[in-house]
Formats: structure tokens, C-alpha cells, sequence
């Protein structure tokens, strides 16, 4: 029996790590929201990997940060190891991964949410999005409940229609046993959604007891503490190790005998796989002349002993795990407490959305996370925060936030997905981002904040702290190009010991720690002077000195970019009626409807030719001669 429940500003369908993101931003900002999780043990559930961050996905944790978000702060509470990784390259590519205690880190978030004011979590499946023509009007449950609302943001993660598949075993569930949600295909079908399938996976859980890890290779923490929050300089705390093995020619030699048993290549799986992310199988098959596989044990937290496999994800047979698992060193007694398994999914066609991830045709509709074709819990916590922002924006009617490529990896994921679509899981990767030495991890404080500041989610102390940060390394930048150190025997000693080409006369530290072998270290010991900075701090002022003229080169692409980008077009133009423009091209840019002209150009099928008639209708257009 179907009952009218209440009402909300915002409704958010998911508790995971997109719609933890979105209900806390919109609650934070003062708007009534509604979270319905299908279980509330899924609250911030980390299906796959126990970990938070890694290449490019750090970037993105920091600039969730950076922007107001949770994630940052949570991993921060609940990491039991972490790491810089790409250390041994250039700062655009360094980027944080945290092993998290995987409850601790699910406990921590619901905590949040509970405790946040505006904000009501709710257990529920909701079956149908309710519209009044062209705008959303509210959610009806499975148990009956109708809840009006002004916004919806639909974060479902992988439980729409999700199917699991242990090889010829399969069932309708959503991960880790818990229910699928399988009424609101249907409805998003009825409101014109294009749905696809896909498809992700997750290796074994297995009984640390049964390792032996003088066969594997000890993976510590950093020494030192590098936070994923700009409000955290440093912290302590005891680490525990991963441990690196490897798959060997026995063990793909049993997945190639067994082929015929998986889900994959047998005909079961309809959902397209990740391409960047494969399974076992997948990796044998693809690379058949790679001897060996990389496999990291990972705990999943401290209160336990499940380890996960990282590497091994696969929808083979029971029975085939065990064997497979057991010919890894370490693993020849292995005990699997929970299978991997495959699960596939139903996403939406993210090119039916705008860049402010509402979608084109239902006003007040917003959709975040894996329902957008993504993978991952860092991709879907980003696009999660910015539907929250702009539900928030859509709801006080005022523009919504958009991300830059040139401003924000969150950027180059929210426009990839909307502009240029995807047919697999899609994964943030550094390759992806034109600016990547713009968009360094360690810089997305001064990136975004003052944009969440704007927003309404940094308060002003914290803003105050980030303003002061910037002036101490700018006045830093400015100090050390003061700074003379003349040829003594100290400087000199010191230059040898380090490797670095003695001097004849005087140098400043600016242009000293110009040199690679050179960093920060150095010239705090060579200089009596140096004022005391945070870290944050330390690493900054190095960073822009050493990449000043790469910096430089870049930030003058990316005003060029932004000169496209600020060209904005019109919704309402119809491109079938502009002449000059190739039928590919009319056709894509009436079906993407692009917000900008530098959104037009990266739409597949629209050429420079075509870019270059859009340019001469818009100057038409503003001279108000558009037929001629």
C-alpha cells in the first residue's frame, strides 16, 4: 500500500561512497536531505580493495578535500598503512594510497552521517523516481513509502540488476551478499534513460593464518606520515605491513585449462569488464607472454584476519581458486573464507547528462558514481560531492559548479564521462589530464578551496589557515631568491657530499635548489635564517621552484583551454540548422547539447572544421545575423 512518507530538498538513493559525499555536502550547506541504502551494513561499503587513494585516485581524494569533502577525512581516522607511491618520478604522478581498516572506515562514515545535522539515513530500495513534467517530484520505495523532494541524485553503485557469477554458479545479489535493487531499472527505462551492463569483479578473502610470508615480500608504511587532509600536517601511527608475491607459470597454466569454466569467456557475462582493472583470466589470456603476475595481501583491518588478494580477481569456479591460489608462494595452504566472484551491473549512458551532472531531459535529476559508468570509490566519492554541490546550486537556482580540465582531475572524469561517454568501466588515470603538472596532489588546497569556500563547505577558520599557507610560501619563494650562499668551505664541502657542481662564485638558494640532487633539507641546513614552515609548506616552495618553467609553460596551455571553455553555447540551439556543419557533427552536438565550445571539441566525431563553422555562428550569432 502505497503512503505519502514526507519531504525532503534532497533525496539521495545509495549510501555509498558518491552518495555519502553528496547527502553530507548538501546537508552541510543546509538543505533537508533523505539518504535510502538498500542496507545500512552498506553504508561506505569497500567491496573490492580495503584501500583508499593511489595513482590519480589520491588526486582525487585530496581534491575532495580540498573542496569540503569527507573521504579524505575518514581515510585519515582508519588507515592502517599507507604510502606515497611514483616517488621515484616527477610531483605530477606522486600520489597517496592508504590501506584502510575496512569497518572501521564503514563505521566512521555512517557515524558521520548520523550525526550530521539536515541529514536523515533511512534503510529502503527505492523502486521508481517520480516526475511532474520535466522535473523531479519524488521516490517511491518497495515497502510503500512516497517521499516528495525537489532533487534526486541517483547514487545505486553496482546494485542496479546486479547478478553474481562464481562460475557456473550465479545468482541475483548485490556484493558481498547483500540484496541487488532491482525495481529502479526499470523506472530510470520508463523516464528515458539509456541503461548498458557492466561488469567488475573481486578476488578471494583469505584466512591469514594459512600464509606464509617469509615466501612473500614485505611491504611497509611510510616512515613518515604524509595525510590525505589539508587539515592534518602530520600524524602518527603504528603501521602494518602488505606483503608482494606472484602468480607463476603453474598457476596460469590452471587458468587456461579452466577457461571453459568461466562465466567470462563462456557466454554467461553479457557486462563489459574493466579494461584497466582485468581479472586473472583476463591477464593470461591478454598477456600470454608475461610469465608472472604481481599479487599484493592486503588486511582488511585490524580486528581481523580476512587478507585480501589484490590481483587475483576472478569469476572461475570454487574449486579452481583453491588450486589456482595454492601454486602462489605463500599461498600452498591457503584457506579462502570468501570466493572471488564477478558482478555485473546496469549503468546509465553518461553522455545523457550535462557537466553538472544533472541529466539533459529531467530537471533536478543528478546521477553520481558507478550508475555513471565509472569504477572505483574515489571516482565515485568526486562526482558524488559535485552532484551534491549542485543539487544544492539547481535547488537556490543559481549556476551550477563546473570543474576545468585544467582545473581538477574531478574535472577530466566528470567531463570524460559526459562528453566523450564510456563503453567499459571507466578508471582515472594520470595519462587522462593535459595539465597534469598543474594538477598535482599536493596543490589541490590551492586549486579548489577557494571554490568551497565560495560554496559554503570551508569554514573561515580553515579557509584563514589556507590563506596564511599561501602567503608563508610565497614570502618563502621570495626570501630564497635573496639568499646568497658564496663559495666557503662549508657550501662547498656540503655541494660535494651531495653530488652537485661546486660553485666559483655566489649563488642564491632559489636558483640552488633549482638543481635535482638539491631539495628543501639542503638549504634549511646551509641557511641559519630559514623560517620555520610547515610541511605542506616545504614541499610547496620546492615544487614551484624546481617546475618553475614547466609551470609556467603549462598555465599559459591552460589559459588558452580556458578561452574555449569560456565560450559558452547556448542550449536551445538546434546544430541541424546550422549550414557548414557535417551530419556527424549535427547530429553528436544535438544529443550531447555541450556547454562550451571547448566541450564541443573533445566530442568524438565533431572535427576542427566543424569547430571552426560553430566559432563563425557564434559571432553571428552575436552580431544577431545568424541567417546569413
Amino acid at each position: 500500500m502505497e503512503f505519502y512518507a514526507g519531504e525532503y530538498d534532497v533525496v539521495v538513493i545509495g549510501a555509498g561512497h558518491a552518495g555519502c559525499e553528496a547527502a553530507l555536502a548538501a546537508a552541510r550547506l543546509g538543505y533537508r536531505v533523505a539518504v535510502f541504502a538498500i542496507s545500512l551494513d552498506s553504508v561506505a561499503m569497500m567491496a573490492c580493495n580495503p584501500s583508499i587513494g593511489g595513482t590519480s585516485k589520491g588526486h582525487l581524494v585530496r581534491e575532495i578535500d580540498a573542496l569540503g569533502g569527507q573521504m579524505g577525512l575518514n581515510i585519515d581516522e582508519t588507515f592502517i598503512q599507507i604510502r606515497m607511491l611514483n616517488t621515484g618520478k616527477g610531483p605530477a604522478v606522486h600520489s597517496l594510497r592508504a590501506q584502510a581498516d575496512k569497518k572501521r572506515y564503514q563505521a566512521v562514515m555512517k557515524q558521520t552521517l548520523e550525526r550530521q545535522n539536515n541529514l536523515h539515513l533511512m534503510q529502503g530500495e527505492v523502486v521508481e523516481i517520480r516526475t511532474k513534467g520535466d522535473r523531479v517530484d519524488g521516490v517511491l520505495l518497495s515497502t510503500g513509502q512516497y517521499y516528495t523532494c525537489r532533487t534526486v541524485i541517483a547514487a545505486t553503485g553496482v546494485y542496479l540488476k546486479s547478478r553474481i557469477f562464481i562460475g557456473e554458479f550465479s545468482q541475483n545479489s548485490g556484493p558481498s551478499g547483500l540484496f541487488p535493487a532491482n525495481g529502479l531499472s526499470r523506472s530510470l527505462m520508463e523516464l528515458g534513460f539509456n541503461l548498458l551492463r557492466f561488469k567488475t569483479g573481486t578476488p578471494a578473502r583469505v584466512n591469514k593464518n594459512s600464509l606464509d610470508f617469509s615466501k612473500m615480500a614485505e611491504q611497509p608504511g611510510d616512515e613518515i606520515i604524509i595525510p590525505f587532509s589539508f587539515t592534518h600536517d602530520t600524524l602518527e601511527r603504528e603501521q602494518v605491513p602488505c606483503w608482494l608475491t606472484y602468480t607463476n607459470e603453474n598457476t596460469h597454466e590452471i587458468i587456461r585449462e579452466n577457461l571453459h569454466r568461466s562465466p567470462l569467456y563462456g557466454g554467461m557475462i553479457e557486462g563489459v569488464g574493466p579494461r584497466y582493472c582485468p581479472s586473472i583470466e583476463d591477464k593470461v589470456v591478454r598477456f600470454k607472454d608475461k610469465k608472472t603476475h604481481q599479487i599484493f595481501i592486503e588486511p582488511e583491518g585490524l580486528d581481523t584476519d580476512e587478507m585480501y588478494v589484490q590481483g587475483l580477481s576472478s569469476s572461475l569456479p570454487v574449486d579452481v581458486q583453491m588450486k589456482l591460489y595454492k601454486t602462489v608462494p605463500g599461498l600452498e595452504n591457503v584457506q579462502i573464507m570468501r570466493p572471488a566472484y564477478a558482478i555485473e551491473y546496469d549503468c546509465i549512458q553518461s553522455t545523457q547528462l550535462k557537466l553538472s551532472l544533472e541529466s539533459r531531459h529531467i530537471n533536478g535529476l543528478f546521477f553520481a558514481g558507478q550508475i555513471n559508468g565509472s569504477s572505483g570509490y574515489e571516482e565515485a566519492a568526486a562526482q558524488g560531492l559535485i552532484a551534491g554541490i549542485n543539487a544544492v546550486q539547481y535547488i537556490k537556482g543559481e549556476p551550477p559548479v563546473i570543474l576545468h580540465r585544467s582545473e581538477a582531475y574531478a574535472g577530466v572524469l566528470i567531463d570524460d564521462l559526459v562528453t566523450k561517454g564510456t563503453n567499459e568501466p571507466y578508471r582515472m588515470m594520470t595519462s587522462r589530464a593535459e595539465y597534469r603538472l598543474l594538477l598535482r596532489q599536493d596543490n589541490a588546497d590551492m586549486r579548489l578551496t577557494e571554490i568551497g569556500h565560495n560554496i559554503g563547505l570551508i569554514d573561515d577558520k580553515r579557509y584563514s589557515t589556507y590563506m596564511k599557507k599561501q602567503e608563508n610560501i610565497q614570502k618563502e619563494i621570495d626570501r630564497l631568491k635573496g639568499v646568497v650562499f658564496g663559495p666557503t668551505e662549508e657550501v662547498l664541502n656540503y655541494l660535494d657530499k651531495k653530488g652537485s657542481s661546486l660553485i666559483k662564485s655566489g649563488i642564491t638558494a632559489f636558483d640552488l635548489l633549482k638543481r635535482p640532487e638539491i631539495i628543501y633539507r639542503d638549504i634549511e641546513y646551509l641557511d641559519p635564517n630559514v623560517p620555520s614552515l610547515l610541511r605542506q609548506e616545504k614541499e610547496e616552495v620546492q615544487v614551484q621552484i624546481k617546475y618553475e618553467g614547466y609551470i609556467k609553460k603549462q598555465l599559459r596551455q591552460a589559459e588558452q583551454f580556458k578561452k574555449m571553455e569560456n565560450r559558452f553555447l547556448p542550449d536551445n540551439i538546434d546544430y541541424a540548422n546550422i549550414k557548414g556543419l557535417r551530419i556527424e557533427a549535427q547530429q553528436k552536438l544535438n544529443k550531447i547539447k555541450p556547454h562550451s565550445v571547448g566541450q564541443a571539441s573533445r566530442i568524438s566525431g565533431v572535427s576542427p572544421a566543424d569547430i571552426s563553422v560553430l566559432l563563425i555562428y557564434l559571432e553571428k550569432m552575436k552580431r544577431g545575423n545568424v541567417n546569413d
